[in-house]
């Protein structure tokens, strides 16, 4: 018996190896993708600190924080205040959540507790859709429908009067683009809750209404407010849509129906230009990326500080 045994030890070893081989390519291939993503973060974070090093060391950074003028390219009389500049990223971003976050839950809601199967099936599609349309195009949207019929509707004297391109036409067409993203993670949340919490509900003889409102919503609301938080943060980032759509006029105001520019779209108009290297104004493209990159990380940091504390609260 012995002597039989010893060749199917053999092959057993063998595949063993084998098998030990392939794991070990599996596993160095995923720890290599993984190391691309943490070492190209760093590379874009030294990048940026770096280049706004060299700003700050031809500004000063108090002026970069208060100064309430925003014009760098101005050579008579150059300011550098980024304030004007971040009034005008969160008058878009703000305006475009209050637009999709009311709408998108909604819909969630109707599609997950509502709809018939077939019908989502099809709606669900469709909206998801919107989130591979060019951002271009929601742009084109926003100066040849959005823009003008925000005019006709406003009125044509006094201070809220609409400019032809504004922030109200960019916060909209920027809460259509995302729109897909609240309603599609809100929708999984909500359909993720244990179908247990709904009955014990209904057993009680609450309607579905209220189910919604005391069971499923609170039950989802950790993943309801990170949907939200991602879907702002997407806003925040948004480049082409608010360049075409805002104005690219730097203004410090809260008024949604003039001119204002957003960090973003500060940076496509200096980059396309012919700034030379090493001037203030070709480093303040760093500046405004590390300050933009410092916005969106704090608003994930609290994001996930806001997600655990709601974890812990339902364990």
């Amino acid at each position: 018996m012995s002597q039989v045994a010893k060749p199917i030890v053999g092959d057993e070893s063998s595949e063993a190896v084998k098998r030990f081989r392939i794991e070990f390519s599996v596993q160095s291939l995923l720890a290599c993708c993984a190391a691309i993503s943490v070492f190209t973060t760093i590379g874009i974070v030294v990048v940026l600190v770096h280049g706004s090093v060299k700003f700050f060391e031809l500004v000063s950074i108090w002026d970069f924080l208060t100064d309430t003028r925003w014009a760098p390219l101005s050579k008579k009389d150059p300011h550098f205040g980024v304030l004007p500049l971040a009034c005008g990223t969160m008058l878009v971003a703000v305006g475009a959540a209050l637009f999709a976050v009311p709408i998108g839950l909604a819909t969630a809601v109707y599609l997950s507790e509502y709809a018939p199967r077939g019908l989502r099936n099809v709606v669900k599609p469709l909206l998801e859709i919107l989130a591979g349309i060019p951002s271009v195009v929601y742009g084109f949207l926003a100066v040849m429908f959005v823009s003008p019929w925000i005019q006709s509707m406003a009125p044509q004297e006094g201070p809220f009067k609409a400019s032809p391109s504004n922030a109200l036409s960019a916060a909209i067409v920027v809460g259509i683009m995302i729109l897909p993203m609240v309603v599609s993670l809100s929708e999984d949340v909500l359909r993720s809750v244990p179908r247990s919490l709904r009955d014990a509900a209904f057993a009680l003889g609450s309607t579905k209404f209220e189910v919604i409102v005391r069971v499923l919503l609170p039950a989802a609301l950790s993943g309801i407010v990170a949907a939200v938080l991602l879907a702002i943060c997407r806003a925040i980032g948004e480049t082409m849509a608010v360049a075409l759509a805002a104005g690219n006029t730097p203004n410090l105001t809260l008024n949604p129906l003039e001119r204002v520019q957003t960090m973003t779209a500060y940076i496509v108009q200096v980059s396309i230009g012919d700034s030379p290297v090493g001037s203030p104004q070709y480093y303040t493209i760093f500046a405004v990326a590390a300050t933009l990159f410092v916005i969106t990380m704090t608003m994930n940091v609290i994001a996930q500080w806001i997600l655990s504390r709601m974890r812990e609260r339902y364990e």
